[in-house]
């Protein structure tokens, strides 16, 4: 190799490597995440045009913990179905394949209902008044998790398919189930069903997030509405699919169609898309699940409980991801500081 080739690579491994230099604005930012407010903030990283450009963490936790999902866990589900959208296994307005709804007027729901949370099931995520008798409760901790999916396909419809918007963990179990079933047809051992979810994700996501666990219930069904674990940097990675057009590592992981169904507004919520958050104010809505009154406008994310964020914004080329363990009726001024942090950058 010529010695101006070999200089003109090590040149650009070293711009590669060299992190930018933060704005005052910017390193405030991230210190207001970490501020009494905003606690608990266990990791942020910030990247700019696949580039990290920020990273911090709070005391004992590093780049190589797992954190945990939350609900962020729905995108991941709904990433999967894009992918067998995408192959043509699914279709977006066909009747969801759920054979228990056959014969009954639930034959109706279709995958896109199911996406956008407005089913019309009768899932009950708030538990009201009492919290621990919801739906996500007791399929998560109680009486209903040795078989999650079976709970969550036995309700009856309240409601017609697509015309209320009703948020509800047990509906992305559904849909965890609906992908298992695509790929491994008439396989019922819950090893076995285990086994084929595992291999399909690690072959389709594990280059993107090789730290990814997510966990099943005993009937070997994925908790796709809750509990998937990964690194901050590899949560940023998976915002990072979804920034550039479904594509990661010269990689095609789900189309630009699929990226544009899950950023566009469902017609029963506008803050919400294909089991994304959209940065946008919900008329009605006690909170909003992002900051719309900072905007940019085109920002969307995943999100889950107790404060879990990867932000992606087009105009921005960037991922901010913010996780940690603030109690969901105190999560305004985590809210505020991570818009802040979105709109310090260019």
């Amino acid at each position: 190799m010529r010695g101006g080739a070999t200089r003109a690579i090590l040149l650009a491994l070293l711009c590669v490597a060299t992190p930018a230099v933060a704005t005052p604005a910017q390193d405030s930012a991230v210190a207001a995440l970490f501020a009494p407010a905003a606690a608990e903030t266990r990791a942020v990283v910030v990247m700019q045009d696949g580039r990290i450009v920020a990273e911090r963490y709070g005391p004992g936790y590093s780049a190589a913990n797992r954190f945990i999902s939350w609900s962020m866990a729905k995108s991941i589900t709904a990433t999967l179905i894009g992918m067998l959208v995408d192959e043509g296994k699914l279709r977006l307005d066909d009747p969801a394949p759920v054979p228990a709804w056959a014969k009954d007027g639930r034959r109706a729901v279709t995958l896109r209902q199911l996406l956008h949370m407005s089913s019309g099931l009768r899932h009950d995520e708030q538990g009201e008044p009492q919290v621990q008798d919801s739906d996500t409760n007791r399929a998560l901790f109680a009486d209903r998790s040795a078989d999650m999916l079976g709970a969550a396909i036995a309700v009856p419809l309240i409601a017609k398919p697509g015309t209320d918007y009703d948020y509800s963990s047990q509906t992305s179990v559904i849909l965890a189930g609906i992908v298992q079933r695509t790929i491994a047809p008439g396989v019922t051992d819950p090893a076995a069903r285990r086994k084929a979810m595992r291999d399909f994700m690690a072959a389709r996501l594990g280059f993107v997030m090789p730290s990814l666990i997510c966990e099943y219930d005993a009937r070997g069904t994925m908790i796709g509405g809750s509990l998937c674990h990964a690194t901050a940097r590899d949560w940023a990675n998976f915002g990072q699919v979804y920034l550039d057009g479904g594509r990661f590592g010269g990689r095609q992981v789900v189309s630009p169609a699929w990226v544009e169904f899950v950023r566009t507004p469902a017609a029963t919520n506008p803050s919400y898309g294909g089991h994304f958050w959209l940065n946008r104010a919900r008329p009605g809505a006690k909170s909003d699940a992002l900051f719309p009154d900072q905007g940019p406008p085109d920002t969307y994310s995943p999100v889950g409980h107790l404060g879990q964020y990867v932000t992606i914004t087009p105009s921005k080329r960037l991922i901010v991801v913010r996780l940690g363990k603030t109690q969901d009726d105190r999560l305004g001024p985590v809210k505020v500081a991570l818009g802040r942090l979105v709109n310090s950058y260019p």
